[in-house]
């Protein structure tokens, strides 16, 4: 993985402060016809920033929490509905859309804008958050956990892209790292939430709650954010470059990949949907490769993005940082409570110190990054720490400690929590400028596929 973020060839020794994203002009916020003059900073201030990290870390929040709010609630929400042996759908359905999405999100915001594209994500969000709090059904709940996949999908990566338009990129890795303090908050109070409110006022209000929210976001994203206007071309020449072929492609491979380990994991591995869903997946995702390769004009995912070195490298362990972080926190409450006997929420308070290391980890990430200008031996030393952590997890696991394995998870979180922003630091620097939402876009399949197919796959 290439370590520069300068705009010459890449090396350790290259400082950030050569920033090619910064001092060239835009990084195509909207348009590329952009005024000679502009660039992110004199567009941006510090306190507009600010301003702008609270607009859109509402949805960053919600997003995180939606994730983990059903958890503490699926028993609640199979004997109302009649339908406990189903319950793994409501995760399933809405983590289907938002891995399949997330991708599609890069190059729809370079054809219609980043402002319309994340608006149009909290505005799917709310319709799916609204229909789950009034379905009647399993099968309503899980296509209405469907729909808002699709807005989940877009108010992360959306607001990523967003950063790493308007922000020097040295300075990046900061301004993620306040970012990731509404995600991992998010995080951490979810289950808790969810479990509160279902047992006071009922599951629906867990969904029904985000919501008025979801209009705040909605309301001071619109207000606040303020970016150039796009390209005046007419509405349906930007349908025109859309590549519904490997749209449909992608999403319909991603779904055969998580259906055929959720029906693996609940039907057995022998079973017909499983079989079928599992053996089609390479197909698909090879005919998705050589429709982005050789059929589309304006392909989603281009040949070299996905097949560039250091990209791939980026890809690759943000795909198993993903399933590794998912897999421990899946998990290890599983084993506090069947294990050693522990409550619910013993259990989820005892993750909290993991969110806290993480967000600290992401901190210091940005922090190091921006005085050091370089990204490369930090994300080493991070995966690292990542990999360390594994020991005492496992050890304490056996010796049954609970002290142990919540020291041995917030090791790990803290590596993790570092090593994301440092990875994302090192996607962009080995970027082209007009790729930048795209790299970010696929960055987040990645991550998703890795924690989505944990997810699936676990019994």
């Amino acid at each position: 993985m290439n370590s520069s973020l300068s705009s010459e060839s890449p090396s350790e020794g290259s400082p950030l402060l050569e920033d090619r994203n910064h001092y060239e002009a835009p990084r195509n916020i909207e348009n590329e016809q952009a005024s000679d003059g502009y660039t992110p900073k004199a567009l941006y201030s510090d306190k507009k920033l600010h301003l702008l990290i609270a607009a859109v870390g509402i949805g960053v929040y919600l997003a995180a929490a939606d994730q983990l709010l059903t958890v503490a609630t699926y028993a609640k929400i199979g004997n109302e509905l009649n339908a406990l042996n189903n319950t793994s759908w409501i995760a399933t359905a809405y983590f289907l859309t938002l891995t399949s999405s997330q991708p599609l999100y890069g190059k729809l915001s370079d054809i219609f804008g980043r402002k319309p594209c994340l608006l149009f994500a909290y505005i799917v969000f709310s319709l799916g958050c609204l229909g789950c709090g009034l379905a009647q059904g399993m099968a309503q709940l899980c296509a209405a956990r469907a729909v808002a996949g699709i807005g989940g999908g877009g108010m992360n990566s959306v607001v990523a892209i967003l950063l790493s338009d308007l922000v020097p990129l040295k300075d990046r890795g900061v301004w993620q790292g306040k970012i990731s303090i509404l995600f991992f908050a998010g995080t951490a109070t979810g289950a808790p939430l969810g479990g509160i409110l279902a047992d006071s006022v009922g599951w629906r209000w867990s969904f029904l709650g985000q919501v008025p929210l979801c209009f705040l976001a909605f309301i001071a994203v619109y207000i606040v954010l303020d970016l150039p206007p796009v390209e005046h071309d007419h509405w349906l020449a930007k349908v025109r470059k859309i590549d519904f072929l490997g749209a449909f492609t992608l999403v319909a491979a991603v779904v055969a990949l998580l259906l055929g380990l959720d029906s693996g994991s609940n039907l057995g591995w022998s079973h017909i949907m499983t079989v079928v869903a599992l053996s089609s997946t390479p197909v698909l995702f090879a005919l998705f490769l050589l429709i982005e390769i050789n059929v589309a004009s304006h392909p989603f995912a281009p040949g070299h993005i996905i097949f560039d070195r250091s990209l791939f490298a980026c890809y690759g362990v943000g795909f198993f940082s993903g399933a590794g972080q998912t897999s421990t926190i899946f998990f290890l409450p599983l084993i506090f409570q069947a294990v050693q006997g522990l409550g619910a929420t013993q259990s989820g308070s005892l993750l909290v110190p993991g969110m806290i290391a993480g967000v600290a980890g992401s901190i210091l990430g940005g922090w190091i990054i921006k005085r050091t200008e370089k990204f490369y031996a930090v994300t080493l030393s991070a995966y690292a720490l990542v990999l360390v952590s594994v020991i005492p997890m496992g050890m304490f696991v056996w010796l049954r400690s609970t002290t142990g394995e919540t020291i041995g998870l917030t090791i790990m979180s803290f590596g993790a929590g570092c090593a994301f922003v440092t990875t994302l630091v090192g996607l962009l620097a080995n970027a082209a400028a007009e790729d930048t939402a795209v790299v970010v876009a696929c960055s987040y399949l990645f991550r998703s596929l890795g924690a989505s197919i944990v997810g699936s796959a676990a019994p």
